[in-house]
């Protein structure tokens, strides 16, 4: 099934590994087989991954950019979602790291990515909740 990409005027995507680059006009590309593809703001560089559940997404990024090399972004997937596993006691979040790994043991890891996407929007809500709740406690100046 074909993939049909809309891209916004000098939009950037990584295709196979190759970083491409839209021109000033908006596009739309037709990707008649099957390719690792990822928007520029799905993309995460390595220094980006300041929370447990970013650190959990860029491995699967990786994994999903690089298939040939995946297995240390592997190792770094299991640890970093064993330790956000044993930090949340939400059980559907809990259950959406479980359908994650599924997904990444088998080999789907644009869906395990979009998963992810949903972990990390749960973790920045319960970081501002807690935010929230720090500075309505502290007396103001």
């Amino acid at each position: 099934m074909p993939l049909k990409l809309s891209l916004k005027p000098n939009e950037k995507f990584v295709l196979n590994g190759a970083v491409v680059q839209n021109g000033d006009r908006r596009a739309t590309l037709v990707l008649q087989n099957r390719a690792a593809v990822l928007r520029e703001k799905d993309i995460m560089q390595a220094e980006e991954a300041t929370s447990p559940a970013r650190r959990v997404y860029f491995p699967i990024m990786m994994m999903y950019l690089d298939q040939e090399e995946s297995s240390p972004y592997y190792d770094e997937f299991i640890l970093r979602m064993s330790e956000f596993m044993g930090a949340i006691k939400n059980p559907a979040v809990l259950e959406e790291c479980v359908a994650i790994s599924r997904d990444v043991m088998l080999g789907d890891f644009y869906k395990a990515l979009n998963r992810c996407r949903k972990v990390m929007d749960y973790e920045q809500e319960r970081l501002a909740d807690v935010g929230t709740s720090v500075s309505t406690s502290v007396p103001a100046l």
